[in-house]
């Protein structure tokens, strides 16, 4: 298998449908969220909520270089999310980081493995490489506090 395959494979297992490094997925951990749960606050802990939009930032950052546009993210914005209010809203988001994982994966699996020694728009970025790689170590970060919030959730509200 190709190294880029490789990378789309450890990507989709931590989004969609991994149980290896884990033992759970983003897929799975915010199938049963409701948007009232999403928005509550654990102590001074970010929400669910906040932590979806933050790794969808993300990826739809580097969705769109990998597209041939600019690195246009910046970090002081990647906690700017708009207040949920309703269901409806919550499950936009969670649709918009299917969809824009889904086109991470696509693009990712069309990349010539000699595009990951690239540099990624700057030297200061590194490779390619270390940029998806930087992805799938970030998105497994957060979905483990979405699983600690997730935890602590349940045990005050949701039983």
């Amino acid at each position: 298998m190709s190294s880029v395959l490789q990378l789309a494979k450890r990507f989709r297992e931590v989004l969609f449908d991994g149980l290896w490094i884990a033992n759970t997925n983003f897929k799975n951990q915010l199938s049963d969220i409701t948007w009232e749960h999403a928005v509550m606050k654990v102590g001074s802990l970010n929400t669910i909520a906040m932590l979806t939009f933050h790794i969808d930032y993300y990826i739809a950052g580097l969705v769109h270089v990998f597209e041939g546009g600019d690195l246009e993210i910046k970090d002081k914005y990647s906690f700017d999310l708009a207040p949920i209010e309703s269901q409806e809203q919550w499950e936009n988001l969670l649709n918009k980081l299917w969809r824009d994982s889904e086109k991470f994966i696509a693009l990712l699996e069309k990349m010539p493995d000699s595009k990951l020694n690239e540099t990624f728009v700057d030297e200061k970025y590194g490779s390619y490489q270390r940029n998806i790689d930087g992805m799938i170590e970030h998105a497994y970060y957060h979905l483990g506090q979405v699983t600690l919030i997730k935890k602590l959730l349940k045990e005050q509200y949701m039983e």
